[in-house]
């Protein structure tokens, strides 16, 4: 039976949905504007729809409510969080909310529990019931972007415009292009990826394994979404409402922070006593001094003072 694995982490909380022994989804959650928050925003630039909430985020609303003026507050829906793309974070999408009243959006558990499905909470003193469902074959996945399947492999790579997948294997051609478009289908459902998603297969000059291909999408991916047809040159396009960013574009945004949130996951199973000293990379070293919250949590989950020092 399927059930999602949560765990309430250092800087990041983790959910899993598990299917015999498999990571169908994967989610992780960072602290921040969360989809669905309802909040009175006040228009600070009329020209681009530029607004700020109570707590200082800004966001962009549009439309706009009619006759609004500068400075005027107004109630707005959060219906995308911030994305990071590359040299550039794009600020939260709004909607004006006119008859909802203020509140936050869902959190990952919220949103989890909402499906129907068994929620097990994971502890740091019990086994790894999320590596041993494959945690961090699935990070590696959304950290390098290369995806294996039975007869192929994926290769993912994100840019402003799109996320694209390049389908690579042998012939024959057309069973490798339904396989591709299963792997394809299950790696968007897993790493939660949305937005405008383009698949690169091979060229396939049969118009019926052009069609079955599109089936095979249709068949594999959860609605709701749309897509072209394949083109003559073996290119698709699959759309998806897009709410917040997926796990390959977390991690792409903050590589080192996502590094070291995996390291303390490990520290903090470390059977007691905790360790006095702690390795890390230059890198992670510099950012963990950044957060002394999260040193915090650690000396209070695990009961130690671990200090960090660089690797030589």
């Amino acid at each position: 039976m399927a059930e999602w694995l949560y765990e309430a982490g250092i800087g990041e909380n983790r959910a899993a949905l598990v299917a015999r022994g498999t990571i169908r989804k994967a989610r992780i959650e960072l602290p921040g504007l969360r989809a669905d928050t309802v909040a009175i925003a006040r228009l600070i630039d009329r020209s681009t729809g530029k607004v700020m909430l109570p707590d200082g985020d800004e966001a962009l609303c549009d439309p706009l409510p009619k006759g609004v003026t500068q400075g005027a507050s107004f109630p707005v829906r959060i219906v995308r969080e911030s994305v990071a793309e590359r040299g550039r974070v794009k600020l939260p999408k709004a909607v004006p909310a006119p008859d909802s009243a203020p509140a936050p959006g869902p959190d990952l558990l919220a949103r989890i529990t909402a499906t129907g499905l068994p929620v097990r909470h994971c502890h740091p003193h019990e086994p790894d019931a999320l590596e041993e469902a494959g945690w961090s074959e699935v990070l590696e996945e959304a950290r390098t972007g290369e995806i294996r399947f039975a007869s192929g492999a994926l290769l993912l790579s994100l840019t402003p415009a799109m996320n694209l997948f390049d389908v690579d294997g042998g012939p024959p051609l057309g069973p490798l292009s339904i396989d591709a478009a299963h792997a394809v289908a299950a790696a968007m459902e897993r790493l939660d990826i949305t937005g405008s998603v383009g698949v690169d297969f091979p060229t396939l000059a049969n118009k019926h394994e052009r069609n079955a291909v599109g089936e095979a999408i249709d068949a594999a991916l959860p609605q709701p979404f749309e897509r072209t047809a394949m083109n003559g040159f073996g290119f698709l396009q699959i759309v998806r409402r897009k709410t917040r960013m997926s796990l390959p574009e977390l991690i792409a945004a903050d590589p080192v922070g996502a590094a070291l949130r995996a390291e303390l996951r490990r520290l903090e199973r470390l059977p007691p006593p905790a360790p006095d000293t702690h390795i890390l990379p230059a890198p992670l070293l510099r950012r963990i001094a950044r957060e002394p919250d999260w040193i915090a949590q650690l000396h209070r989950r695990t009961g130690g003072r671990t200090h960090f020092v660089e690797a030589t």
